[in-house]
């Protein structure tokens, strides 16, 4: 459902200073997906889906081998159901994009990927990514 998935820039340069110049780097112990209307980039300017009214939220997942199972061919998937519930008043808008991101509002993007087909998300429309639906990889 959602598949070329890239890294952001500031992942970029947190993986190079740490493979290149012995850098530290701590992955997040819990990640957050968010779904966005305009796609993020690897600057992280896009355009959210808007939490005013929405009942939209980033949804939480613990970073570990359960909810990241091992990669295989260059890529990862989530190990786990991802729902987002379902929206209220005028909807979320047409969602074309999810992301990866290391708190649950602002935060530094890790990944972000356009969705296979926008959806437009109308209040009561509900959405959900089941098990090896996001994919992750080294583009």
């Amino acid at each position: 459902m959602a598949t070329g998935t890239a890294f952001s820039n500031y992942l970029e340069n947190e993986v190079l200073d740490h493979l290149l110049s012995a850098a530290t780097f701590t992955a997040a112990a819990t990640l957050w997906y968010a779904l966005y209307v305009i796609s993020p980039g690897d600057a992280n300017s896009g355009t959210e889906v808007s939490t005013s009214g929405t009942a939209y939220s980033r949804q939480s997942v613990t970073n570990n081998a359960t909810n990241f199972p091992a990669a295989s061919g260059g890529t990862k998937s989530n190990g786990v159901l991802v729902n987002f519930g379902t929206a209220t008043g005028a909807g979320w808008g047409t969602v074309g994009h999810i992301a990866l991101l290391d708190a649950s509002s602002g935060g530094n993007l890790y990944f972000y990927g356009s969705l296979d087909v926008s959806i437009p998300i109308l209040s009561g429309d509900s959405l959900s990514f089941p098990i090896g639906t996001i994919v992750f990889g080294l583009d």
